[in-house]
This record gives structure tokens, C-alpha cells and sequence, in this order.
């Protein structure tokens, strides 16, 4: 796949760049995707709930009433999960939600992912820039200029810089990743990938280990 280097204002420089159809043209698997994706999301969770049960609630352990004859049912703590202020009745406790995942699947959904934006022609490609300070404006002002400003976006840089995250960090829909951190949930969230020039060696790079 053959796309047009722009530059920042959105005019095309000239130059073209070649996408790798190993990375941006193979048939998507649905599945690499959801499970790589639901692998992200648990990774997030922090996975602290807790509730008491009945063995961990404060009380006495005394009978509350004797066995027989009060007409109603028996009961023999007050730590019982039917009584208000009693233990909750197998609830949540501490844990991990992350699971394992083959290397080989998440490089599959990652390629799917980039298949799907590339096949919808949501893939732009700038020439590498920069900002001397962090300035919110100027970012806003790439988003006009290349006729994104109303979509969710993913600037993917080659490595970190500090002054282009900063002056995206308060704009809402726009998000900045650098190329050896991308994923397969942030490349489906996003509306319109645009990709530094030099981050797509980064990429192809990556995909080839």
C-alpha cells in the first residue's frame, strides 16, 4: 500500500511511502483482536475489591435465640449474611485479572488492527515534527489542517517527545503513543491513525523480530 508523506499544514511534500501489506494489508483475524484487547482492558483493572464475609465481620458468636419453639427460623449467629450489618455472601475479594497471551497472537492482532484502518483509509503519514515549547494551539492546528479535528485521534511517534504530548494532553480525542508501545485497543479506539514518518520504520522494525 502506497500513501502521501504530508507535511504538518496537511499539503503533500512529494514523497511517498510503502506500507509493508505483512503489517497494513493482511486478512484481519476478529478474534486475535478481541482477545489482545480484553488481555488490555484486564491489565488495567487493579483488581483491590473487597467485601467481608461472615467469618471476617466483627461480633459475637453467641446464639441469638434458642433452636426451638419462637415460631420463626433459626438463627445462630449475628454475623449471618441475612441479617443487616452480617457478612456478605461470597463477595468480591482481592485478585488478578490479567492473563497470559502468545506473543505471536498480540503481533496478529496488532496487524489486524492496522489492516482494518489501512483498508478504511484512516491512516495518515506526516513528516516528522516537532514543537520548540508545549503549546496546546499548535496541535489543535494539526488537527484542522489535516481535517481531523472532529475525530478520535492517534499521533504515533518514533520515540518520546515531551513538548508534542504536552500540548495534546488537553485536547480531548487526541492521544499520543510512541510506535514501540502501540496496541491493538488505542489503534480500534481511534477514529484516524497518524503516523510519523519515521515511526513506520519503528513499526516495520517491530513486526519483523
Amino acid at each position: 500500500m502506497e500513501l502521501a508523506v504530508v507535511n504538518i499544514n496537511g499539503k503533500e511534500t512529494g514523497r511517498k511511502i510503502i506500507l509493508n501489506d505483512s503489517i497494513f494489508g493482511i486478512e484481519p483475524n476478529d478474534h486475535a483482536i478481541y482477545l489482545d484487547t480484553k488481555q488490555f482492558r484486564a491489565n488495567q483493572r487493579q483488581g483491590t475489591h473487597k467485601a467481608k464475609e461472615r467469618g471476617e465481620v466483627s461480633g459475637s458468636t453467641r446464639k441469638l435465640k434458642r433452636q426451638k419453639g419462637t415460631g420463626t427460623a433459626r438463627a445462630g449467629s449475628i454475623k449471618n449474611p441475612l441479617f443487616r450489618g452480617g457478612g456478605r455472601v461470597f463477595g468480591p475479594s482481592p485478585r488478578y485479572y490479567g492473563f497470559k497471551l502468545n506473543k505471536k497472537v498480540k503481533q496478529l492482532a496488532r496487524k489486524s488492527a492496522l489492516s482494518y484502518k489501512a483498508a478504511s483509509n484512516n491512516i495518515i503519514v506526516v513528516e516528522d515534527f516537532s514543537f520548540e515549547a508545549p503549546k496546546t494551539k499548535e496541535i489543535v492546528k494539526i488537527g484542522d489542517m489535516l481535517n481531523i479535528a472532529d475525530k478520535k485521534t492517534l499521533f504515533v511517534l518514533s520515540e518520546q517527545n515531551k513538548n508534542i504530548y504536552l500540548s495534546s494532553r488537553n485536547v480531548q480525542g487526541v492521544e499520543v503513543i510512541t510506535a514501540s508501545e502501540l496496541n491493538t485497543y488505542e489503534i480500534m479506539r481511534a477514529s484516524t491513525l497518524v503516523l510519523a514518518e519515521s515511526a513506520i520504520d519503528v513499526l516495520q522494525a517491530t513486526f519483523e523480530n
